[in-house]
């Protein structure tokens, strides 16, 4: 009888390496402890290079630190975190990223961080750059850290220059607090939709923000904020400006009109005078209604 060939068993590492995802292990401290081939092929690190190194080092620009501060600070309270943040690639280019990090326990204790990732382009983005909305994903800070071309189209806005900011810092001060509450997640809350004014060029625009959250496990971060100009709001807006218009011409025309009676109350003959001042005083009555009932 031929003997039976025992399985073979991948080991971990050749299981976490076939991933799609880019997994990073490192200790409590930031130091890289593993790298897959998927995490060589995002970051453009070799995993020899990468291995030994802080993952601040390889990984994490500038726009993303406070991110990382938030990372840590919920992995050591026992949770995971999951949000999407910009990332670096080696030789400093930025890319954005989807990010799940797990802590590894034992005893209680945090021993150390796994984390995966996926290039934003390769798991929403797509659908976001199709889209004919603005399509833009705030962390927990509000900072952008992705924006579709169509902030450009639609409002004027470079997309690298919207990267990295506050979205808050694009809205009306006094529509920011409607926006705080668009952004707290609610239970009861099924829709998030709200109408604000944002700065187009030089003026202010009103548009629909629909947010949306980018993961619904505990301890996400991120959102997605679906803009489009306010059709509804735009033509309350236009008719304001039209009212307001007539508005003004109605008051200069009764000023012209109490100007010329005035001028026709000195040449009037005494029959004629007492009409003439009730004409002036009935187009005084009118401007005073105009200027305060029907203010524009």
């Amino acid at each position: 009888m031929d003997p039976v060939t025992p399985p073979v068993h991948p080991s971990a590492d050749e299981l976490l390496g076939a991933l799609g995802h880019a997994v990073i292990a490192t200790d409590v401290h930031g130091t890289v402890l593993f790298w897959n081939d998927a995490a060589e092929q995002l970051y453009g690190w070799p995993a020899a290079d990468a291995v030994g190194r802080d993952i601040t080092e390889v990984t994490v620009p500038t726009v993303s630190r406070q991110a990382a501060v938030e990372i840590m600070t919920a992995l050591r309270e026992g949770r995971p975190w999951s949000g999407g943040f910009p990332v670096q690639r080696r030789g400093g280019g930025v890319l954005h990223a989807l990010v799940t990090d797990s802590g590894v326990y034992r005893d209680g204790e945090l021993i150390g961080i796994v984390g995966a990732s996926l290039n934003l382009a390769d798991a929403v983005r797509h659908l976001m750059e199709r889209s004919s909305d603005a399509a833009v994903l705030i962390d927990g800070q509000h900072v952008v850290t992705y924006a579709s071309p169509a902030v450009a189209n639609l409002f004027g806005w470079a997309v690298d220059g919207v990267v990295g900011t506050p979205l808050a810092d694009r809205i009306h001060p006094e529509d920011r607090d409607d926006f705080e509450e668009l952004l707290a997640a609610r239970p009861t809350h099924a829709e998030r939709v709200g109408e604000l004014r944002v700065r187009t060029d030089e003026t202010w625009s009103w548009v629909e923000v629909a947010v949306t959250d980018l993961y619904t496990e505990p301890g996400s971060h991120s959102v997605v904020c679906n803009i489009r100009r306010s059709e509804r709001l735009a033509r309350i807006e236009e008719r304001e400006r039209i009212l307001e218009a007539v508005h003004s011409e109605v008051l200069q025309d009764l000023f012209a009109a109490e100007l010329e009676l005035d001028r026709a109350l000195t040449r009037a003959a005494p029959p004629v005078a007492p009409r003439i001042a009730a004409a002036r005083d009935d187009v005084a009555r009118a401007m005073s209604i105009l200027r305060e009932v029907v203010k524009p």
